[in-house]
């Protein structure tokens, strides 16, 4: 699991209800990057990617544009150490 890399992000601007959660959905399962994204109550895109280094800096780009109805301000990223995270899904 050393290869892996793990990296929590979150994203504001209009980025709720503008289908974010289900396009980073299917742009991590697109790149074979592990993890979840959810809502959070201020507004803000909370999201893990966890998978090879270039795939999880390909996820992190790719939030800064996000789905074609969202307007990001900023995307904030921390990175951890890999948990094992297998598969993609939406929190709710």
């Amino acid at each position: 699991m050393s290869d892996r890399t793990r990296a929590r992000v979150f994203v504001s601007g209009r980025v709720q209800g503008v289908y974010y959660r289900a396009n980073t959905r299917d742009a991590a399962r697109a790149r074979d990057v592990d993890g979840w994204v959810r809502n959070l109550a201020d507004g803000r895109v909370e999201a893990v990617f966890e998978g090879s280094e270039a795939a999880v800096e390909e996820m992190i780009e790719w939030c800064h544009t996000g789905s074609p109805a969202a307007t990001v301000r900023d995307v904030d990223v921390s990175y951890e150490e890999p948990r094992a995270e297998s598969g993609f899904s939406i929190r709710r």
